[in-house]
């Protein structure tokens, strides 16, 4: 089989490239030959134009069914039982599927089948057949960077969507081991790849779980459980009073046993709530002040609504990702503004919206809202303004060191 593939490979390339300089896309190791792909293929054939079923003898492969990373999804199928499609578009073990039509980012993706269960295949795909090549080497390359890039440069664009036909595919070029360095090459990436998978999943996992951990802090924050209480401190009552001597403290119900000198309170009785306006009129390329929706920023503005410290709470859509913004910001209608006043840090009151789950105040059926009246209404609990400095100080270190775990994955 060696000579063969060598006396094979060499006519071959005695005549693919008539030119005494031909251009290739990059310099290959020695051993190794650039070819077309109709060169090492048996055919590139179109699939079945007829309309699917629900219910049939053998299920139809879609571009749907292709995924971006080399394999089929058998998930979602369709079916047909036309005996003459059957028999022109069985799928052979180690046939591969090419997206034909698709968007411009993925038209082109192309996966093996193992012959998981029997298939045929739709027009948007066309059959490669490799010989003279590893079908799982011939799959490594069509799913490459060289590979994407060359999509990218040979697609034909239309109103929506992107094409590559087959006289395209049939020209694309092939960096060529031999057969036992393909064979190499598959299982090195393989091992690649399933490392690759076990980090990530490993990464969504860590994720999931210091998410969990960031919660579990917020929760201790609020309920007076982070930091050790210091009976030196000044009472929350006494500082809410002196700022504003008509203050009256809420019931205590909501937050029991919160410890000696908390207090608890209305969000509107600690903080300005500033409505959002139309950033139409404000909106400029080189602004100074950032435009936040209710999602982060949307453009830059040379005026703004609230000052640097505040808190941005979602009024409609994201309506439970509180952000935090350090200068002053121009807010559209769909987010309010949240600043403290001097018996709370801004951090702190930040770090309670957190902790808090805004979603229970949503009474829309459609799309997420929440109103003035509502935020306001929030019961807060309030420690000592010293112990508020050391919860903030103790969630910045942990959420700190949280994000440097996650940076380092």
């Amino acid at each position: 089989m060696s000579n063969t593939w060598f006396r094979l490979r060499r006519g071959f390339f005695l005549s693919f490239f008539p030119s005494d300089t031909p251009h290739y896309p990059y310099l290959l190791p020695n051993g190794w030959e650039w070819c077309n792909l109709e060169d090492i293929v048996c055919e590139l054939k179109y699939g079945t134009s007829e309309k699917s079923l629900s219910v049939g003898k053998i299920a139809v492969l879609r571009m749907g069914n292709i995924t971006n990373v080399g394999t089929i999804d058998y998930s979602n199928l369709v079916y047909s039982s036309n005996n003459e499609d059957i028999k022109l578009y069985s799928l052979e073990k180690d046939d591969l599927l090419f997206n034909r039509t698709n968007s411009s980012e993925w038209v082109g993706k192309t996966a093996i089948y193992k012959k998981e269960q029997p298939a045929i295949y739709a027009g948007y795909l066309i059959r490669i057949r490799p010989i003279l090549i590893f079908s799982d080497y011939l799959n490594t390359v069509m799913n490459s960077s060289y590979y994407r890039n060359w999509c990218y440069n040979v697609k034909t664009d239309a109103v929506n969507q992107s094409n590559i036909n087959a006289q395209k595919l049939s020209q694309l070029m092939i960096p060529i081991p031999p057969l036992k360095e393909q064979e190499r090459i598959v299982v090195e990436v393989a091992k690649w790849i399933s490392l690759i998978d076990t980090i990530k999943n490993s990464k969504e996992d860590l994720q999931t779980t210091i998410k969990q951990a960031k919660s579990k802090i917020l929760n201790l924050a609020i309920h007076g459980k982070l930091v050790p209480q210091d009976p030196n401190d000044e009472p929350a009552i006494e500082l809410l009073k002196r700022i504003n001597p008509d203050f009256t403290p809420c019931d205590n119900g909501h937050y029991t046993q919160l410890p000696e000198g908390w207090a608890i309170c209305k969000m509107k009785q600690i903080t300005s709530i500033t409505n959002g306006k139309s950033q139409k009129n404000v909106e400029t390329l080189n602004g100074i002040y950032p435009i936040y929706g209710s999602g982060g920023v949307i453009g830059r503005a040379n005026q703004y609504l609230c000052i640097a410290g505040s808190t941005i709470i979602g009024r409609k859509g994201t309506i439970n990702n509180p952000i935090f913004v350090e200068e002053h910001f121009w807010n559209v209608d769909t987010a309010f503004g949240l600043k403290a006043n001097d018996a709370i840090l801004d951090k702190y009151l930040y770090y309670f919206c957190l902790s808090f789950d805004f979603s229970k105040l949503d009474k829309s059926t459609a799309m997420p809202s929440l109103t003035k009246t509502s935020i306001g209404n929030v019961l807060i609990p309030i420690p000592p303004y010293k112990e508020q400095e050391r919860i903030v100080a103790k969630i910045d270190m942990v959420l700190d060191t949280m994000n440097e775990i996650l940076r380092a994955v």
